[in-house]
């Protein structure tokens, strides 16, 4: 029998290991490989190269010493990529414990979810497991998903129940929202600023549509609908970015801007596209001397509560809050698609993800490790 080692011991050699979305993840790979055969699990890596040619791999873990079975009952899906860090975040890869958190880079967002899953399995005897759970890890979640997206494709895999990480201090993300992305781009007509009349001013004309979408989606809010789980309860937007001009005294001939929107899972996202599309078709009418051009980078739904939650059952009654829906992105949209009820649930706070203030605290750390320990 293996002795029992802590979340925090095992989060301290996790953070150790730098694993922004542009290197390779297969050294922390390997270190929960060297942590869990020991142990009695069976693993297997699923590697590829990304666009830049960096190796990188999908793991996934199971216990004993049969073959892997493409039915899981419970799964725990955890992604291994954390945001690069800022210069100016001071030893974001040592762990620092201050006022009962820990603080480092990944420390909750996820390396903090994994640390309690190994922490829970250290001791446990191979007989005392269910066999049909599994450990799923992946790459590339924070630049849209990659790794998942790679795994379902690569398999057949069918779960039952799964735990999808994030930090949701320990409350039961049993819904999420769906995710939209679309680039707009306006061409006009370049021209001398002294001759204004001579030209079409893109970023003119890009700004007038921005503040009609803004407009528009303000006024269906009292009419929209809602889902009490999220915070805002309904579907969001937002303009993120805008580019446009090539100089101060240059009527500018093109603009773009990003549209990004939330949608409550009762929405479908391609929805908000469509209405988009109809607003660039009034923005043409006009200004027909403009080229308007839109692109659906992504539009991806959300997921509702399972019908029949068995796991959410299971950890209303070990863990404290309501369950909640989560507005965040998360693999969670795609393990619904193979998966009969889908958790986002993990210590920490997404507030604090992101950046030189993420941390998690110790507290959240022992009681998912202790409900996980019950739960296998």
């Amino acid at each position: 029998m293996n002795s029992f080692v802590s979340a925090a011991e095992i989060l301290r050699e996790l953070i150790a290991i730098p694993t922004p979305s542009a290197v390779s993840n297969l050294p922390l790979l390997e270190w929960v490989r060297r942590f869990l055969e020991p142990r009695g699990w069976r693993v297997e890596l699923l590697p590829y190269e990304d666009e830049s040619g960096v190796a990188k791999a999908n793991m996934i873990a199971w216990q004993g010493s049969s073959e892997r079975s493409e039915r899981i009952d419970l799964a725990f899906v955890c992604h291994t990529d954390t945001v690069p860090y800022a210069e100016t975040w001071k030893d974001p890869l040592s762990l620092q414990e201050r006022e009962g958190r820990l603080h480092g880079c990944g420390s909750c967002d996820v390396k903090g979810s994994l640390a309690c899953f190994l922490a829970a399995v250290s001791d446990r005897d191979r007989n005392a497991i269910r066999t049909s759970i599994a450990l799923i890890l992946t790459a590339d979640e924070e630049i849209g998903c990659k790794g998942m997206e790679r795994l379902l494709a690569a398999t057949n895999l069918r779960i039952g129940s799964a735990i999808v990480s994030e930090p949701t201090s320990l409350r039961a993300g049993i819904a999420g929202k769906g995710y939209g992305l679309a680039r707009i781009t306006v061409d006009g007509r370049e021209a001398h600023s002294a001759f204004p009349q001579q030209g079409v001013s893109a970023i003119s004309v890009a700004a007038r549509m921005i503040a009609r979408i803004e407009d528009t989606f303000a006024n269906r809010v009292s009419d929209a609908p809602t889902d009490a789980l999220f915070d805002p309860p309904r579907t969001t937007l937002n303009i993120g970015t805008i580019e446009g001009g090539s100089a101060k005294n240059i009527i500018p001939g093109r603009c773009s801007f990003l549209v990004e929107w939330r949608a409550i899972p009762d929405e479908n996202p391609v929805d908000t596209l469509r209405q988009l599309r109809g607003l660039l078709v009034e923005a043409h009418a006009a200004e027909p001397r403009a080229v308007f051009r839109l692109e659906n980078l992504r539009a991806e739904p959300g997921f509702s509560p399972a019908a029949r939650g068995r796991l959410q059952s299971r950890l209303a009654g070990l863990l404290p809050g309501e369950p909640v829906g989560i507005s965040f992105g998360s693999e969670a949209s795609r393990v619904a698609r193979i998966a009969d009820e889908v958790i986002v649930i993990g210590p920490g706070d997404m507030r604090s993800a992101h950046s030189e203030r993420e941390c998690v605290p110790i507290a959240e750390l022992e009681l998912w490790t202790s409900v996980l320990r019950r739960i296998l």
